[in-house]
């Protein structure tokens, strides 16, 4: 066999091998959402799937035909590659908790939380789908889709996803406590009028705001930076890299996020849309995409503005802190955005540890983080 044509059929063995083992164990967390939906699935959403039940069943459906199909082109291409066949095992599994036709088990009623797995299932499904062929067409940077620290990273995006619920309720509590004084429903009836694409607009340039300086803390504040150095511990760009952050991160981040959500009172309809526009975007800039759109960098935050801002090159270090709106970055004077690409990234003189544990741990007892950033660090 050519050299060129074995090459091309080990990748398209591993890719689908890969992508069989993914989608069989997102299948059997699908499972258990159709099974256990009062105690596993988003509150808000339960009505909605519900409504669209032979909708999701076809999803699940379609998705355990494609871990079988995968599964086999990988065992066929790659017989000694194990992954193919741990798509098709698990694939079984999800068959034998019911498959597509599973019903919801009787647990004594709805209860007023819930583990949230279906947005994680939902996310990485759909955004796996759109990313990994994108990124296999329009790479910025040819490397492996099972780059260095992926696990790490999807372990990182699980318990950011399948919490969210969680984690933005904890969010929400020092809005509600420190803010409450602010709220006027007279004012937030007017703003819950406005037309829902006004609305969406507003929230883009108010929490972009907000977060911006929440940002901007987390780098320059020692003891903040131990935790948001995870993010930028990727030394490669991709679109999984962006789940890489500490739980202390994200509840900050989000608290502070919170604040003008809360305090105006947005209609239901345009923070929806909002969240589902930043679920998107947030993984968008971490892409390994080569697209500059040169039009729109300076409108909006582009893949090759944000991989500025996780450049270790030293031209780059501590520029480009708003999430969507350059506009921020220009007004404060930390804008960086030339006409290429950074040459890594990173984190110069130090690495965090390589185990996601030890990433949750370390920011509370490690002084290595901080000399990273800072030499003089406390």
């Amino acid at each position: 066999m050519p050299p060129l044509i074995a090459r091309l059929l080990v990748a398209i063995g591993k890719r689908a091998a890969l992508s069989s083992a993914l989608l069989g164990a997102l299948c059997i967390v699908a499972e258990l959402c159709f099974l256990l939906p009062d105690l596993l699935v988003t509150r808000d959403a339960l009505p909605l799937y519900k409504a669209h039940i032979g909708l999701c069943r076809a999803i699940l459906q379609v998705s355990l035909f494609a871990t079988f199909a995968l599964g086999a082109l990988s065992v066929i291409v790659m017989p000694t590659h194990r992954r193919g066949l741990l798509g098709i095992v698990l694939g079984i599994v999800a068959m034998a908790m019911g498959g597509p036709q599973a019903e919801a088990l009787d647990v004594g009623g709805m209860r007023s939380w819930s583990a949230g797995l279906d947005y994680f299932v939902l996310e990485l499904l759909v955004l796996g789908m759109i990313f990994m062929p994108v990124e296999a067409l329009f790479w910025l940077r040819r490397q492996k889709v099972l780059r260095q620290g992926w696990q790490i990273d999807l372990k990182h995006f699980f318990v950011s996803h399948a919490g969210v619920q969680l984690l933005s309720f904890a969010a929400l509590i020092p809005a509600q406590v420190l803010f409450s004084w602010a709220v006027q429903s007279d004012f937030q009836r007017v703003v819950a009028a406005q037309p829902l694409w006004l609305q969406f607009v507003e929230m883009i340039a108010l929490v972009d705001l907000a977060t911006y300086w929440v940002h901007r803390a987390f780098h320059q504040i020692p003891w903040l930076w131990r935790f948001h150095a995870i993010h930028h511990s990727s030394t490669e760009m991709d679109w999984l890299a962006g789940s890489r952050i500490h739980p202390v991160d994200a509840l900050l981040t989000r608290a502070v996020a919170f604040i003008p959500v809360f305090v105006l009172g947005f209609a239901p309809a345009a923070l929806y849309a909002y969240l589902v526009f930043v679920s998107f975007h947030a993984v968008f800039i971490h892409a390994n995409v080569r697209w500059r759109f040169p039009g729109l960098r300076w409108v909006i935050s582009t893949p090759q503005y944000h991989h500025w801002h996780h450049a270790s090159d030293a031209e780059g270090i501590d520029k480009n802190f708003a999430q969507f709106l350059p506009l921020w970055d220009l007004l404060f004077g930390t804008v960086h955005l030339p006409h290429g690409w950074p040459r890594c990234y990173g984190i110069d003189h130090f690495q965090v540890p390589q185990s996601y544990l030890e990433q949750l741990v370390s920011p509370f007892r490690s002084r290595k983080i901080l000399l990273a950033r800072d030499p003089d660090g406390i």
